[in-house]
């Protein structure tokens, strides 16, 4: 089964997308079904990403794709991977990996890919201080708002006086994604997630659609900035805004996005670090 992560495999992908991916493949018992396997899917790892970098979705610059021998594995090796990350793995370790704990499978056997997804949840339900390490990751970013809510921008560089929105949407996803696999959401979408996630009454009506409405509002300004930069700009396309381009209701609207995020950040802290 070929299977994407990160936000290809949470259907989120943007003008900047990369690829996140790798083969998973049936076990097998002879030494040399093992070798032969091992060829013939490196091979068809390496066509199908070439051809994916051709089409516009470019390598991903931490190389975690199909091509890397280390992503393209029989079953049993990518459940040695998720044991190691839930079981052993540092803080750093989940940041690095945390794209791939939003895998889904889009073609050949798909009975593999649920496999993995079901071995995930079970060792995440037997691994409580797993969803902790997660929460402590989503508290890296912090949402750009300075004294009396004035918006911190850039000082420096390429993209001075502008915000990255990119990471704005970080704790969103965090959210979703941590919620979701305490309580064996198998979706992937952060907006399905959140559905799942309010049906099931772990997110109050406020909630849901506070969280709902920051999502698509932040989205709506990245996509707004990557057709500028690409139209306009004849650059290629980032994450960063510029408030001063921003109208006054766009400026307040962020600020508020900001403020949801914080309090976003205080409900992961204070449920699974135990911390207020």
């Amino acid at each position: 089964a070929f299977m994407i992560m990160g936000s290809e495999g949470r259907e989120e992908q943007t003008l900047v997308s990369d690829q996140d991916n790798g083969i998973v493949y049936q076990d097998l018992e002879k030494d040399q079904d093992k070798k032969d396997a091992a060829e013939y899917f490196a091979k068809l790892a390496a066509l199908v990403c070439d051809q994916l970098n051709i089409a516009g979705y470019k390598y991903c610059d931490g190389d975690c794709m199909a091509k890397n021998p280390k992503w393209c594995q029989p079953l049993s090796n990518w459940k040695k991977h998720f044991h190691k990350w839930i079981y052993q793995g540092s803080p750093e370790d989940l940041l690095n990996s945390s794209i791939f704990f939003d895998f889904r499978g889009v073609w050949g056997d798909l009975a593999l890919t649920d496999q993995l997804k079901s071995f995930l949840l079970d060792c995440v339900a037997k691994r409580a201080g797993f969803l902790r390490h997660l929460a402590e990751n989503a508290l890296f970013f912090k949402p750009p708002i300075g004294l009396f809510g004035k918006l911190v921008v850039e000082s420096k560089g390429e993209h001075k006086g502008a915000i990255n929105v990119k990471g704005a949407l970080l704790p969103v996803v965090d959210l979703a994604r941590i919620y979701s696999l305490k309580h064996r959401i198998v979706q992937t979408n952060t907006l399905t997630r959140l559905f799942r996630l309010y049906t099931k009454h772990i997110l109050s009506n406020k909630e849901y659609i506070d969280l709902v409405q920051s999502y698509n509002y932040v989205m709506h300004l990245r996509f707004l900035r990557q057709i500028t930069t690409i139209v306009d700009e004849e650059k290629p396309p980032d994450n960063y805004v510029n408030p001063q381009n921003l109208s006054y209701l766009d400026n307040a609207m962020l600020k508020e996005v900001f403020k949801k995020i914080e309090q976003i950040q205080q409900k992961l802290k204070s449920e699974f670090i135990g911390t207020t």
